[in-house]
């Protein structure tokens, strides 16, 4: 079972998209809404462009109501679509190529700013 305490991030289904938000079915009959002001920073025109049924979705619980197994929920900040495969692949090589670049970075950086003191 995962951690249903405010401030978690929790994997839940979507359920149903209205015009004021997303509903989630959640773990062991909890269940919560992302309200559209909790989609994102940004001005949000069709909340269908964010959410579809079904999806499943990562959100962190902003409140519950034990008593109806009710949450309140936000995507804000978050990589929120479980269903959508990740960009960054993890390598063998995991900071090798920052370390090795990394030295000469910093003398390409130290030579500019020594070029423009002059």
């Amino acid at each position: 079972m995962e951690d249903f305490s405010v401030g978690s991030v929790v994997k839940g289904v979507v359920t149903g998209v209205q015009s004021y938000g997303i509903f989630v079915k959640l773990e062991n009959g909890y269940t919560g809404l992302i309200h559209i002001s909790e989609i994102t920073e940004k001005f949000v025109n069709d909340v269908n462009k964010y959410a579809s049924v079904g999806e499943n979705v990562y959100a962190e619980i902003k409140s519950i109501d034990e008593t109806s197994k009710k949450c309140i929920l936000s995507v804000k900040g978050l990589n929120y679509r479980a269903d959508v495969p990740r960009k960054i692949h993890e390598t063998v090589r995991g900071f090798t190529p920052l370390k090795e670049h990394l030295p000469i970075w910093i003398e390409e950086k130290l030579k500019e700013i020594d070029e423009k003191g002059k």
